[in-house]
């Protein structure tokens, strides 16, 4: 099902068929090393992620974490959504491409969709972003995107420091 549409992409929810894909993603040296090791190792885990955090986010609260495909070819390029974590009073902006599709303004164009997505059709005024301090290419993404940096945080159950950034009220 489509949630958002822009001129180079469509963002849609994820469905247990994207196993395979999502198995590749999660397992990418960038995902592990800038968002974390999910220990999602086989097509079973990724359809078990899938149906308990992304389809379970869909259904209690509305919205979640999409998978984004070019536009003309409906090839998964990555995803992009909003998460509500423990540990964060509002719900942010969450992010990640396969390496070759980096450096080609989808993440830009993906994260501010779904900024506007959250304020025009779903009501959310404050939209945060986190990423750790070393994700340059995360950093620039959200400040394109027109969120600004805030302070450091820690999340609960976490050791590292991260950098928060907030959009709106």
């Amino acid at each position: 099902m489509t949630v958002i549409e822009t001129e180079r992409l469509t963002l849609r929810k994820l469905t247990v068929e994207d196993a395979e894909f999502m198995l590749d993603l999660l397992n990418q040296p960038s995902f592990i090393q800038f968002i974390g090791d999910r220990g999602v190792r086989t097509l079973d885990d990724a359809r078990k992620i899938i149906l308990a955090r992304y389809i379970e986010s869909y259904e209690r609260l509305g919205f979640g974490v999409y998978l984004t495909l070019l536009q003309e070819s409906q090839i998964p390029i990555g995803i992009c959504g909003l998460i509500k974590r423990s540990g964060l009073d509002n719900v942010d902006v969450g992010y990640a491409f396969l390496p070759q599709y980096w450096s080609q303004g989808y993440a830009s164009e993906s994260v501010s969709a779904v900024l506007a997505y959250a304020r025009n059709t779903l009501g959310i005024g404050r939209v945060l972003g986190i990423t750790t301090p070393d994700n340059i290419g995360s950093i620039r993404v959200l400040e394109k995107a027109g969120l600004k940096f805030e302070r450091m945080i820690k999340l609960p159950n976490e050791e590292s420091e991260l950098k928060l950034f907030t959009s709106g009220s």
